[in-house]
């Protein structure tokens, strides 16, 4: 593996672009890139900004068409409620088809913005992957964050939607979402026109009307929609740093660079196979989330493991393993 490893790291010693140029081949683009990067008049690098793609035709549609759609795409694991399911790729492509076009009903389309406030259940990782099926940026805020927190958040991306839940569930209580969340609409500066609201049974919500928005009834009423074209430069996601050195700022991940990287990680450096099952035992509200439960898993055609718990009391310091053991996870 070592002299693997060195033969490409001199290749790209040689010629960086070009080696990550020849690495951009990995995907499927809907037109490939002619150069690596360009860099704009403020002196910003941006990769494979000429190609055009659609990072959840890469995370779904391309591994249903490709005849693989009833492979295991998420494992939703919760043992906090007692709950685990499998989704297929085919399934998942339908419901995020489905709510991408209930987003789209709702005015949301290429470039706006859109908040993600929610646990880890299966309906936050739909909606992160139809936001990049619209072309819609999301920005996913720790579920439970404090109402000022995500306030500030919802000022600075000025989101056109929010999507949320009643709660989330930790190891032996329920963190109502709702209030929190309400109370950060009040006081933030935006105005965010509707809210998308999943309903859980461990607590209710009690809506708003006109602005928000029964997550399951609309969804089951809305038509599904094709992946919409981006350029490579065009921006997939904004994830907001802790604040504790001042004002949170937005890291942005734009949509090309990303999905090779994504992709290239998966052999490279995890040494994954197509097919197999990974587990990032992160959240989605931290980048880690993003990239090795969302992302790089399905955009690589393997498993992924959504785990709603903890390395400990859940029931014991075994949970880990316990994961690891029943759903053969191989990373």
């Amino acid at each position: 593996m070592s002299g693997e490893y060195q033969q490409q790291y001199q290749q790209f010693q040689r010629d960086p672009g070009q080696f990550w140029l020849e690495q951009s081949k990995r995907i499927a683009w809907f037109k490939a890139p002619s150069a690596p990067y360009q860099n704009d008049e403020n002196n910003f690098y941006h990769w494979f900004a000429d190609g055009t793609l659609n990072t959840c035709y890469l995370a779904l549609d391309q591994h249903v068409d490709a005849g693989f759609g009833e492979q295991t795409a998420l494992i939703y694991d919760s043992p906090v409620t007692n709950t685990k399911q499998k989704i297929s790729y085919s399934e998942l492509q339908n419901r995020v088809a489905t709510f991408a076009g209930l987003m789209h009903s709702l005015g949301v389309g290429k470039g706006d913005r859109v908040v993600i406030y929610m646990p880890m259940i299966p309906e936050a990782v739909i909606g992160m992957l139809a936001c990049a099926r619209l072309g819609a940026i999301h920005s996913v805020v720790f579920g439970g964050f404090a109402p000022h927190e995500l306030a500030v958040r919802i000022d600075d991306a000025k989101p056109k939607l929010v999507l949320s839940a009643s709660c989330g569930v930790e190891i032996n209580h329920v963190i109502e979402y709702k209030p929190l969340l309400d109370e950060a609409l009040e006081t933030a500066k935006h105005h965010v026109e509707h809210c998308i609201i999943y309903q859980r049974e461990q607590a209710k919500a009690d809506m708003q009307a006109g602005r928000d928005i029964d997550w399951q009834s609309a969804s089951d009423a809305a038509d599904p929609i094709e992946p919409v074209a981006v350029n490579g430069d065009d921006p997939l996601y904004i994830l907001y740093t802790s604040g504790t050195t001042g004002t949170p700022k937005g890291v942005v991940r734009e949509n090309g660079g990303h999905a090779v990287a994504m992709h290239y990680s998966m052999e490279t450096v995890y040494g994954m196979k197509p097919g197999e099952v990974f587990w990032a035992a992160s959240d989605i509200g931290w980048v880690v989330g993003h990239s090795y439960i969302v992302y790089a898993p399905l955009i690589y055609r393997c498993t992924t493991v959504l785990y709603e718990g903890k390395p400990i009391r859940t029931p014991d310091a075994s949970a880990f393993w316990r994961v690891v053991e029943e759903h053969k996870v191989t990373a």
